[in-house]
């Protein structure tokens, strides 16, 4: 999940009543002292905020990485089936790194894609530079929002990308719910290039995912995804997804999960499977 794996139901009910009691002055100084830590001045251990991932669903997290610390979250293999094609990429990884206390960057990369339509094509994908920063919710109370801009740089093989730069921005929302839940939305705003009328067109896709800790370690979601686009001649894709996650340790967590295509545009399956890791 992307939301932390702590008890969700006792955060909830320890939040409701945090305005009357004094450990909301303890929090609130807390949340205001950590502000001070940068890349260069990196948050200690015992002040770090639960692990908090992008993956395995497609909904973003709106937790950024402590200031001065690493984060790699990545799929061992992702395979996409869609009609007659497939694809498989080994590998692909968003290494995150905190510059605040409230702003990450990222750096997405698939490191090897194979591609089969009829001809088979394989190389290096394209590259993504994001940031993310959250605009509250970080350290504390039950919910959280933030705002990512990024930029697609077209570095990816002959046959395998566009050649083309494209961007957008993705804002992620995440609160917790009572008795280990929590609800996850996302809007996302994209440019995508259209090579038909050589410009670009507005795709939006949303999300909203149901997430429960199943046990202290582990923990399941279920998941909803839409895309839309300005292009008349693109369909409505709709597809749901669902995983788990297991916690090993506070900063390494396996995934796995796998989303069905619920309209004909859609992908018709896609398993992954993956971790993320922090430093």
């Amino acid at each position: 999940m992307k939301t932390p794996t702590f008890n969700h139901g006792a955060l909830w009910i320890a939040s409701a009543l945090a305005p009357c009691t004094p450990m909301a002055w303890a929090q609130s100084s807390l949340a205001h002292q950590k502000h001070a830590y940068t890349l260069l001045n990196p948050t200690p251990r015992d002040l770090m905020r639960e692990l908090s991932a992008d993956r395995p669903d497609v909904t973003e997290s709106p937790y950024t990485v402590d200031a001065g610390h690493i984060q790699i979250e990545m799929s061992f293999v992702d395979y996409v089936r869609e009609g007659g094609s497939n694809s498989l990429t080994v590998a692909p990884m968003n290494i995150k790194l905190g510059v605040l206390n409230n702003t990450d960057v990222q750096l997405v990369i698939d490191p090897y894609v194979i591609e089969q339509n009829g001809q088979r094509a394989e190389g290096f994908g394209d590259t993504q530079l994001r940031a993310k920063v959250n605009l509250w919710g970080n350290d504390e109370g039950r919910s959280a929002l933030a705002l990512m801009p990024y930029i697609k740089l077209p570095t990816a093989s002959d046959e395998i990308g566009n050649d083309e730069v494209e961007g957008g921005l993705i804002v992620p929302f995440a609160t917790q719910l009572a008795d280990g839940w929590s609800l996850s939305l996302m809007a996302e705003f994209d440019g995508v290039y259209d090579p038909a009328d050589d410009n670009y067109d507005l795709e939006f896709l949303y999300t909203v995912a149901l997430g429960h800790d199943i046990t202290d370690r582990l923990g399941g979601y279920v998941e909803y995804i839409g895309i839309a686009s300005t292009d008349s001649e693109s369909d409505y894709r709709g597809l749901i997804g669902m995983g788990v996650t297991f916690a090993v340790t506070e900063d390494f967590q396996l995934d796995g999960g796998v989303n069905f295509g619920l309209t004909d545009a859609a992908d018709d399956f896609n398993p992954f499977i993956g971790m993320t890791v922090r430093f």
